[in-house]
């Protein structure tokens, strides 16, 4: 299966799925990449002020990490290209209709949206109404 580019046809095909875990992003001060390795980050970041990990929250509170927010995960179902252009704008724009901040982490398949863990119902709703209102157009 290859990459989709088209955005209408990302933003139909797109099958929004909350994770079941919570997660937090924890900034490590002077800690290089590989670093924490053992806590088995979904990801991390390599920046000036430290190494940025996204944990699970049930991690970083056993390993006393501090985070400032608690968040779902929203992975959004599509085989997305990384050359894509518009899906993060689109996914963002929406969730900013309700007020919802949006932190997005392109990964090679999917996209993962990260939102207030006490909004990702209401978040899942709005994406899961975008893809409906996308497919209508790419049917007709």
């Amino acid at each position: 299966m290859s990459a989709i580019t088209d955005l209408d046809t990302l933003l139909a095909s797109m099958q929004p799925l909350l994770q079941q875990d919570l997660f937090v992003f924890c900034s490590v001060p002077n800690a290089k990449y590989g670093a924490h390795a053992d806590l088995a980050p979904i990801a991390s970041f390599q920046e000036k002020e430290g190494l940025t990990l996204i944990l699970q929250q049930k991690t970083a509170d056993q390993a006393k990490l501090e985070y400032a927010g608690v968040f779902a995960m929203i992975t959004l179902n599509v085989h997305s290209s990384l050359a894509a252009v518009g899906l993060t704008a689109s996914v963002a724009a929406e969730l900013t209709r309700f007020g919802i901040s949006a932190n997005v982490v392109a990964a090679y398949f999917h996209d993962h949206v990260f939102v207030p863990s006490a909004r990702a119902a209401e978040a899942l709703s709005a994406l899961t109404e975008l893809a409906r209102r996308h497919a209508g157009k790419t049917a007709s």
